[in-house]
């Protein structure tokens, strides 16, 4: 609690604003600030001009609401004594599992620097909650202890807070997720201490940049972390699956004491004949997806055999529903055809069709003017204009879509180009819109199987929200070896558990938001403490404690969440 103290110095009286806790029983300052003579601070409260130090005039003001909420959670959770447990304390000073906790709740507020995180728990409600101090919180000792968390430790502790956070909070875990994707980095190419970060095919399209893999196992409940695991970055899905059954069957089972009525929910990126197999010998059940140009017997089914789902709450949806083998095994296989997904595809298409046929004619014009003589500078060549329009196809479906040829004519290239309605027909009433699904639970409906299917945004909605530079932001990581980086990722997917969880309190009190949302609202729940003049004459100084001003929104969030307890008065 905040309050106004009292000190003699050389005969003068000089007052500061201070935080006590208890630590081990005994009474601890945990922040101080020098507020100066009592004349000095009536001055300053009532703007008379009399020259006062800038920090006099200042008023303690401190980051309460999100801060608050997810150390709660954390509390809730156990997070501080499971990492100790793993990674015991080992001299004086704070432990493993606090420096863990202070950087975690950081990634989900106001990510920064660790030689900035000091400053910024110095003006939050952390200060007088966790036994740490300002001074404490450097670079130097934030990751003299984070060095002590091996591979095999982030791998127990993870395992052991999702169990107490899968029974805590009574998790659905009927149907759960699997993906990955990867970030880029700043680590630079030539530092061999990193075999995570390597070349290959990012999907921020940061191309010059090395990339780490990340793959998760996600609940269908607020897209909550169940497990990660952290890889190289030019490493395939299918491959990153395969390696990682066997543990996460085994994580899921310990979790719940079985599979049987678990559905596993994945993306065709990590479809193989060995996953397959690996996921037809544990006792998950599967929704996945194939790739629908592979199996163009089922693209070209008439669309008077598809049955409308919109009785199930599917508006726009038709289904076709069939038995086919896929990688070796009979499964049941359901055709779907979405009305905004076509569109959205055509539209899609238009524009890049668009843009194409712009491209072409610039080519055209540009060759028309070599052979009028009215172009200067080295002519073209016709391994030259045949590279731009290769170029220019290389997109999905535009080779299908043009038809080009590059000829000579008076010794320059000549293009001819032309746009294939009859392709262009063929893709609308094949591909477009259209998805195809496979699973093993063939007493499912149709409707039960794409709404499974549809479960997947889940994880897709994880990642982006690690990717947020504003919450959570697992990227850009600056880190240089591969121990750092598994810690710091470690440490986001631990953010995402505490901002997923705090999301899902807030559903259960019938308040929803988005995860930014909830953080920014949350993170304007501020306390305030000001300095007014002596309420008797020649007495101390009066400091008084209130909250920032809330919206209606905020308020509600406020006592969902029962804040109040963390408040100083």
């Amino acid at each position: 609690m905040a309050s106004i103290t009292r000190k003699k110095i050389r005969g003068g009286t000089y007052y500061y604003a201070r935080e006590c806790k208890r630590v081990d029983g005994k009474p601890k300052i945990v922040w101080q600030k020098y507020l100066g003579k009592a004349e000095d601070i009536i001055s300053a409260v009532t703007q008379e001009n009399v020259p006062v130090p800038e920090a006099k005039k200042e008023g303690l003001i401190v980051d309460l609401g999100a801060v608050a909420a997810l150390y709660d959670l954390s509390e809730r959770l156990g997070i501080v004594e499971i990492i100790d447990e793993h990674v015991p304390k080992r001299g004086k000073g704070p432990s493993v599992g606090t420096y863990m906790l202070v950087a975690t709740i950081n990634r989900c507020v106001a990510p920064c620097s660790k030689a900035q995180i000091g400053e910024w728990f110095e003006g939050t409600v952390l200060r007088r909650l966790v036994d740490v101090e300002k001074r404490q919180l450097t670079s130097q000792r934030y990751w003299d202890n984070m060095d002590r968390i091996s591979e095999d430790a982030i791998n127990d502790i993870e395992a052991d807070v999702i169990k107490r956070m899968v029974k805590e909070f009574d998790l659905d875990l009927d149907r759960i997720l699997f993906d990955a994707t990867n970030f880029f980095t700043f680590i630079d190419t030539f530092n061999e201490r990193s075999s995570l970060a390597q070349r290959g095919k990012g999907k921020e399209g940061r191309s010059a940049l090395r990339i780490v893999g990340l793959a998760l196992l996600v609940t269908a409940d607020f897209h909550i972390p169940l497990m990660h695991h952290t890889y190289p970055g030019n490493e395939h899905d299918a491959p990153t699956f395969a390696n990682l059954t066997d543990t996460l069957f085994e994580r899921v089972k310990d979790l719940v004491g079985g599979t049987e009525n678990i559905t596993l929910v994945f993306d065709k990126g990590n479809n193989s004949r060995d996953n397959l197999d690996a996921v037809e010998a544990s006792d998950y059940h599967f929704v996945g997806s194939l790739v629908p140009t592979q199996h163009p017997d089922l693209l070209a089914v008439d669309e008077e055999l598809f049955e409308s789902l919109a009785d199930d709450g599917l508006a726009g949806v038709t289904a076709y529903r069939t038995v086919k083998e896929v990688f070796g095994h009979e499964r049941t296989i359901v055709v779907t055809h979405n009305e905004n997904l076509f569109v959205a595809q055509s539209k899609t298409l238009l524009r890049e069709i668009t843009k194409r046929q712009q491209r072409f004619r610039e080519i055209v014009a540009r060759l028309r003017k070599w052979r009028e003589g009215k172009h200067k500078g080295k002519p073209p060549t016709i391994a030259g204009t045949k590279k731009k329009v290769e170029k220019l196809l290389k997109a999905r479906h535009m080779r299908d879509l043009f038809v080009t040829k590059v000829s000579q004519r008076d010794g320059l290239p000549y293009l001819h180009y032309r746009f294939n309605s009859n392709a262009w027909e063929k893709l609308q009433s094949t591909l477009l819109g259209k998805n195809i699904l496979f699973t093993d639970n063939d007493d499912w409906s149709n409707a039960e199987i794409v709404r499974a299917y549809r479960a997947q945004h889940h994880v897709e909605d994880a990642f982006r929200d690690m990717k947020d530079t504003h919450h959570i932001a697992l990227r850009p990581q600056h880190h240089w070896t591969d121990q750092k980086v598994r810690v710091h990722v470690f440490t986001c997917v631990l953010a995402l558990m505490l901002a997923g969880l705090l999301r899902r309190e807030l559903h259960s009190k019938g308040i929803d938001l988005s995860m930014a949302r909830m953080l920014d609202l949350l993170s304007d729940i501020r306390e305030m403490n000001m300095f007014f003049p002596p309420e008797k004459k020649g007495g101390p100084p009066t400091l008084r404690t209130s909250l920032s001003k809330m919206s209606s929104q905020q308020r509600r969030m406020y006592r969902a969440l029962k804040l109040a307890r963390f408040t100083s008065t």
